[in-house]
C-alpha cells in the first residue's frame, strides 16, 4: 500500500472518529443542559419567573449585544463584567448580610471568622441545593434568594435604565443610559440573569459540582476548583509533550524535503489568464477597505475601555455604543479575512484548469454583490437591533443574534450560507475537468475541494440553534462555526492553497506537496475537532467534555513545536533565487503566519488551555490577547499574504514599491507584538492573579479595572495600536495604487 494512500485512509478515520464522538457528547449536552424551568417558585408557590420570561429575557439580553456586553459563563466581551459571576457575589453578600443580621445583628464584614464559616455554610447549603423537580419542571427557592432577587432585579435596572446613581458605573462598564428601555424588558432581562447564574452554583443532580463545574470561581458560595480540573489538566500537559517527541522522532526520521531544481524563471509567466481571474481585484479592493474599516471600529473599542462613554469627550456612545462597535470589529475581522481566502480560492481554481466554464464571471460578479449586501445589511440589522429599534422576532432574523463571531441576524446567516455554496460551486466546477485527466496534482485538487466543501457545508452548524434554544446548547453549536468553520476547515484550506501556490511556483513537488497536506491535515484534525470541547468546560456541559476537550486540545499545540523550521523552509525559498524575489513580501507574510502560529496560537493558546488554568482566566484579557494575536496574527496574516500572492500575479509585470511594502510588513507585526506586551498580556496576568485570590467577580470588576496603574496599562494600547493602524493603511493605498495605476 502507498504511503499517500494510507494518509488518506487515517485522514478518514480520524475524521469519522472524532465526528462521531463530537457527535455523541453534542447528545449529551442536550440531556444534561442546565434545565429552563417551567416556573421558579418561593416556599408559598408563588411565581417569580417563569419559563417565557426567562427566554425571552435570553433574547432581550442578545438583543441589546448580548456577548457584545460583558460576558455570561465567561465567553463575550471584557469591558463590562461577566453577569453571572456579577449576580452571584451580590447575591452571596445581600444573603449573609441578611443571615448574619439576624442571628448576629452585624454584617458579615463585622462577624469573627469562625462566625463567617457558619453564615458561609448556612448560605451554601441554600444556593447549591438543587431543587429542580423534573416531574413538574418547578424550581423552588428560599425567601432570602426571593428578597435578593428583588433587591437585584433594581440594582441592574438601574444600570441598563436611567439611574443617577449608575451613571459612573455605567461609564466604567460603557454601557449607555437607557440600553434597556422597556421596564418589562428589564423584567424579562432579570429572570435570564437568575437562572444563567442559578446554574454556576446549583449542584447536578447525585453529583457535589455546578452545571458549570463550579465556574465561576467563588469562595462564598463554594465555587472552588475540583480535583477533575487538576487531573485533566495534568494529562493534557503529559499528552502534549509526549506527542511533541513522537513528531519530532517523525520528523527527524522522514529527513529533510527533496532536493530539486528550481526553474529558471517564473512558471507563473506562462499562466494564462481568464477573464474571471481579473474580476478578483475587486475583492481585494473590498479586503482592503474592510480591514481599515476593522481597525478603526477597534480603536474605538479599545478606547471606550478607558473613557466609557465617548471618544476623546465625544458622546460617541449615544449613537454608535461599545456593544456596536465592538459587534463590528469582531464581525469585520472574519468577513474581511474570509473574502480574502474566498478571493484566493476564486482566482487559482481558473488558475488550475486555464480557462473559465460559462458563467463563471458572471458567478464571480454576483457573488461580489451577494457579500457587499451580507456585509452592510447584517451590520445595519445589528445597529437597530441594539439601539432597541426592534422586537424580540425581528431582532432573531434581522438584528442581533448576541453570539460573538456569529452577530449576524438569522436571515443574513442563511444568506450567507447560500453566498458560500454558490462560491462552491464555483470553485468545483472549473476544476472537474482537471480531475478527470488524472493528472499528479489530482490528490491536491481533492483536498482543496474537500476544504472548500466543509467551509461551505460547516457553516450550517450556525442554524442549529433557535431563537429560544437553551445557551447551553447554543453554545455547543456556536462553536462549531467559530472552532471548526474558523480555526478548523480554513486552516486546512489555506495549508492546501499555500502548498498548491508553491507547486505553481515549481518550488515543491507535487507528491511532496500533498503528502505534507495530508499529513498536517491529519495531525491538525486529530486535535481540533475534539478540541472544540475546550471551549465548552464550564458552558453547561457535562465532565466528559472538560475531559475531552482538555485532552484532545493539547494535540493542537503539538505541530506548532515546528513551526520554526516552517518559517526557516519558506525564508530560504524567499532567497532561493533571482525572480522569486517578486514573491519575497507575500512569503514573509507566511513567515509572520508560522510566527504568531507559535506565539498567538501556541504560546497564548496554551496559557489558557488547560482547565486548570482557565477556570481562572476564562474571560480575562489573556482571551482577547490569544484572539487577536491568533486571529490577525496567523489568519489575518494568512489573509493578507494569500491577496499579495493574487496580485503579484495578477501584476506580474508592475515593479512595487518596496519601502511601503516594509512599512506595513514591519508596522502592522511590531504594532500587533506592542498591543499584546505592553497591555494585553500584563492586563490578563494582573486580572488573573486577582481572580485566583478573590474570585472572577473581582477580576472583572470596576474596582479593580479602572485602578490608575490598570488605566495607564490600558492606554498604553494606544502604542501598538497607532503603529499597526499605520501599517493597515499604508495596505490599503497600496492596493489601490498598484490596481489603479497605468500598467507599464
Amino acid at each position: 500500500m502507498s504511503k499517500e494512500k494510507k494518509l488518506w485512509i487515517g485522514f478518514a478515520l480520524v475524521m469519522s472518529i472524532s465526528f462521531s464522538v463530537l457527535g455523541y457528547y453534542g447528545y449529551e449536552i442536550y440531556q444534561e443542559a442546565p434545565p429552563i424551568p417551567t416556573e421558579i417558585v418561593g416556599p408559598n408557590n408563588n411565581v417569580i419567573f417563569t419559563a417565557e420570561e426567562i427566554k425571552d429575557g435570553q433574547n432581550v439580553w442578545q438583543s441589546m449585544g448580548g456577548q457584545e456586553v460583558g460576558t455570561i459563563w465567561g465567553h463575550g466581551a471584557y469591558v463590562a463584567p461577566d453577569w453571572t459571576a456579577d449576580w452571584l457575589h451580590r447575591e452571596a453578600v445581600f444573603i449573609l448580610d441578611k443571615l448574619s443580621e439576624k442571628e448576629y445583628a452585624k454584617t458579615f464584614a463585622e462577624l469573627t471568622e469562625e462566625q463567617q464559616a457558619t453564615m458561609k455554610i448556612r448560605l451554601q447549603n441554600d444556593v447549591r441545593k438543587n431543587t429542580y423537580d423534573s416531574s413538574t419542571g418547578i424550581i423552588t427557592i428560599s425567601q432570602n434568594r426571593i428578597e435578593a432577587i428583588a433587591y437585584l432585579s433594581k440594582y441592574y435596572e438601574g444600570l441598563f435604565m436611567d439611574d443617577p446613581k449608575f451613571e459612573t458605573l455605567r461609564h466604567n462598564y460603557a454601557i449607555p443610559k437607557m440600553s434597556i428601555k422597556d421596564p418589562e424588558r428589564m423584567h424579562k432581562m432579570n429572570a435570564f440573569f437568575f437562572w444563567a447564574t442559578w446554574a454556576t452554583v446549583t449542584e447536578r443532580p447525585n453529583q457535589k459540582i455546578s452545571y458549570t463545574h463550579n465556574w465561576p470561581s467563588d469562595e462564598l458560595v463554594g465555587n472552588v476548583a475540583t480535583k477533575d480540573l487538576l487531573v485533566w489538566s495534568g494529562v493534557s500537559i503529559i499528552l502534549l509533550l509526549f506527542c511533541i517527541g513522537v513528531l519530532i522522532f517523525y520528523h527527524v526520521r522522514s529527513g529533510e524535503d527533496e532536493h530539486f531544481e528550481i526553474p529558471v524563471q517564473d512558471p507563473l509567466l506562462k499562466q494564462g489568464m481568464t477573464p474571471s481571474m481579473f474580476r478578483i481585484k475587486k475583492y481585494l479592493w473590498v479586503v482592503s477597505l474592510l480591514i481599515v474599516l476593522q481597525v478603526v471600529m477597534g480603536v474605538i473599542t479599545a478606547h471606550y475601555g478607558v473613557e466609557g462613554n465617548g471618544f476623546f469627550g465625544i458622546p460617541l456612545d449615544q449613537i454608535l455604543p461599545y456593544a456596536v462597535t465592538r459587534t463590528w470589529h469582531t464581525q469585520l475581522a472574519i468577513f474581511w479575512i474570509a473574502t480574502a481566502w474566498l478571493a484566493t480560492g476564486l482566482y487559482i481554481a481558473p488558475a488550475v484548469a486555464g480557462k473559465d466554464p460559462k458563467f463563471q464571471t458572471f458567478g464571480v460578479d454576483f457573488l461580489f454583490y451577494a457579500l457587499i449586501l451580507i456585509v452592510l445589511g447584517s451590520m445595519a440589522g445589528q445597529w437597530f437591533g441594539v439601539m432597541q429599534k426592534l422586537n424580540l422576532v425581528e431582532n432573531f432574523w434581522f438584528g442581533h443574534q448576541g453570539y460573538e463571531y456569529v452577530d449576524l441576524g438569522r436571515f443574513w446567516q442563511i444568506f450567507l450560507l447560500v453566498g458560500l455554496f454558490l462560491w462552491l460551486a464555483l470553485m468545483v466546477r472549473p476544476l472537474l475537468p482537471v480531475l478527470k485527466k488524472k493528472t499528479g496534482e489530482r490528490n491536491l485538487i481533492i483536498m482543496f475541494l474537500i476544504s472548500c466543501t466543509a467551509i461551505a457545508t460547516f457553516y450550517a452548524a450556525g442554524l442549529m440553534w433557535g431563537r429560544q434554544t437553551n445557551l447551553a446548547i447554543a453554545e455547543y453549536w456556536r462553536w462549531w462555526v467559530v472552532h471548526l468553520w474558523v480555526e478548523g476547515f480554513f486552516e486546512v484550506f489555506a495549508t492546501v492553497v499555500i502548498a498548491f501556490l508553491f507547486v505553481r511556483l515549481g518550488l515543491l513537488k507535487t507528491k511532496t506537496a500533498t503528502l505534507n497536506v495530508i499529513f498536517s491535515t491529519i495531525i491538525f484534525m486529530s486535535g481540533g475537532i475534539l478540541g472544540t470541547f475546550h471551549h465548552l468546560y464550564f458552558s453547561g456541559t457535562p465532565t466528559a467534555v472538560m475531559a475531552l476537550g482538555a485532552t484532545f486540545s493539547a494535540l493542537e499545540i503539538v505541530p506548532l513545536v515546528l513551526i520554526g523550521y516552517e518559517a526557516y523552509h519558506n525564508y530560504k525559498l524567499s532567497k532561493s533565487t533571482q525572480w522569486i524575489k517578486d514573491y519575497k513580501w507575500p512569503i514573509y507574510f507566511m513567515i509572520a503566519v508560522a510566527f504568531w502560529n507559535f506565539l498567538g496560537a501556541g504560546v497564548f493558546g496554551f496559557i489558557i488551555n488547560p482547565p486548570i488554568a482557565l477556570y481562572y482566566v476564562q474571560g480575562l484579557n489573556t482571551t482577547p490577547l490569544h484572539g487577536h494575536t491568533a486571529l490577525f496574527g496567523v489568519y489575518g496574516m494568512l489573509g493578507i499574504g494569500l491577496m499579495l500572492f493574487v496580485l503579484r500575479s495578477l501584476y506580474r509585470h508592475e515593479i512595487w514599491n518596496e519601502k511601503a511594502m516594509k512599512f506595513i510588513f514591519w508596522s502592522t507585526n511590531i504594532g500587533l507584538l506592542a498591543m499584546a506586551l505592553l497591555s494585553l498580556l500584563p492586563v490578563g496576568i494582573w486580572q488573573a492573579i486577582e481572580s485566583i485570590e478573590h474570585g472572577m467577580w473581582y477580576a472583572r470588576s470596576a474596582e479593580l479595572m479602572q485602578q490608575p496603574a490598570m488605566v495607564t496599562l490600558k492606554w498604553l494600547r494606544a502604542i501598538g495600536d497607532t503603529i499597526f493602524g499605520f501599517g493597515v493603511l499604508a495596505l490599503c493605498w497600496f492596493v489601490f495604487d498598484l490596481t489603479l495605476r497605468k500598467k507599464s
